[in-house]
């Protein structure tokens, strides 16, 4: 048998990958993170399936799983939301399932910042004003952040910041950024990327905090910051300009 971990996407049930969906069809157990991830993902579940909500599971008790499926010789489709590469709490069970000799596969998922972005409408990447996006975080009760990974130090680079799991310490988001990119940078919050219940707000780091107490999201929200977020007029990439030369494009000189 096979532990597959896959990512599950961020929300909407067809932003899973084909890859991902044919995993969990085919699966006779399938372990997903109720809290996180949609209830329509598991419609492609084959009948019969053993489908465990592992939200109220501690980390024991989901090791247990995969020991029961083991020795039952079936397969296990592992559902995380987004993408599996952060934030998923995947390595602490891959520790686990080579302790015990289990083999898994790993298929990504269409991350949260990306679902974000497109909720946003916009590139995050803008030419010659903001080339570089930083995904981090705060320190909260799960695990402190490592010392030198500060939203300060982040800051410092001018680069756009997709700042997750943050939404609780606005607050000090506000005050630790605005004295680095300004009080009239664009922020934009995003709750919910690609869920019915899909929330934006657009400001600047001088207007956020009051837009978001006047119109609070839930916790599962991705705060950007950046200049690139309202940019306009800038320079066209090279990529497409006409006299551009590409080895793909065929132009003569």
């Amino acid at each position: 048998m096979t532990v597959h971990f896959i990512g599950a996407g961020p929300g909407a049930p067809d932003l899973i990958t084909l890859r991902g969906r044919d995993l969990v069809a085919a699966a006779p157990v399938c372990l997903y993170a109720g809290s996180i991830v949609p209830k329509g993902i598991l419609e492609h579940c084959p009948p019969g399936a053993r489908i465990v909500d592992t939200a109220p599971l501690s980390l024991d008790e989901i090791e247990a799983e995969f020991g029961r499926a083991h020795g039952a010789g079936e397969d296990v489709a592992r559902l995380h939301s987004g993408d599996l590469s952060v934030w998923s709490a995947m390595g602490e069970q891959l520790r686990r399932l080579d302790r015990l000799g289990i083999p898994y596969t790993i298929t990504p998922g269409v991350p949260s910042f990306a679902a974000a972005a497109a909720a946003l409408g916009r590139e995050l990447t803008v030419p010659e004003i903001a080339q570089s996006l930083v995904l981090t975080r705060v320190s909260g009760r799960a695990s402190a952040m490592p010392e030198a990974e500060t939203l300060a130090n982040f800051g410092r680079t001018g680069a756009t910041l997709a700042i997750h799991l943050a939404i609780h310490a606005l607050d000090r988001v506000v005050a630790e950024l605005t004295p680095l990119y300004g009080a009239d940078c664009p922020v934009a919050i995003v709750a919910r990327a690609s869920w019915p219940n899909e929330q934006v707000l657009r400001g600047t780091l001088g207007t956020i905090e009051g837009l978001f107490a006047a119109e609070p999201v839930e916790r599962t929200a991705i705060v950007f910051v950046g200049p690139g977020l309202a940019a306009e007029g800038w320079r066209e990439s090279a990529l497409y300009d006409a006299f551009y030369q590409r080895r793909f494009r065929g132009r003569g000189e």
